[in-house]
């Protein structure tokens, strides 16, 4: 799983400058996490870039504050790899990796990686050179 990962994040970053993304949710904007989360060990350099809040429910029980935390580094292989492991574990979601232009974003789950690519010339070289690792699904899923 690493190995694929990091292939991918390889040929779409390497030499470059990277954001990487995580988030978190609460029931008040500045609270607590709605639950426990690796998420500050594991992306200890970040800081909180944005906070998106959903209010409409007239009952302000369920209003939910979706935080995301981000930090910019050199991408190196293995650079995101406990970020990686914790997604595969299902221990952390929505996690992204971008370039600086957000031309490019990795986002990985536990079952693989959504990747989105500027233009659909990119995405299909990028799927062309790993067909091996695509579903036998006829949509390729």
């Amino acid at each position: 799983m690493l190995n694929r990962y990091n292939t991918i994040l390889d040929e779409l970053f390497a030499d470059t400058d990277v954001f990487v993304v995580t988030m978190d949710w609460s029931d008040t904007p500045t609270g607590p996490p709605g639950h426990s989360t690796p998420r500050p060990t594991l992306h200890p350099g970040s800081i909180r870039w944005w906070t998106e809040s959903d209010q409409d429910d007239p009952d302000a029980e369920f209003h939910t504050h979706t935080r995301l935390y981000a930090d910019r580094r050199r991408w190196s292989r293995g650079c995101v790899d406990g970020l990686l492991r914790a997604v595969a574990d299902e221990a952390l979601v929505e996690v992204f990796i971008a370039d600086t232009k957000l031309r490019h974003i990795h986002h990985p789950y536990d079952g693989g990686a959504d990747i989105i690519l500027a233009t659909p010339a990119e995405r299909d070289r990028m799927r062309d050179r790993h067909t091996d690792w695509l579903s036998s699904h006829p949509a390729g899923l």
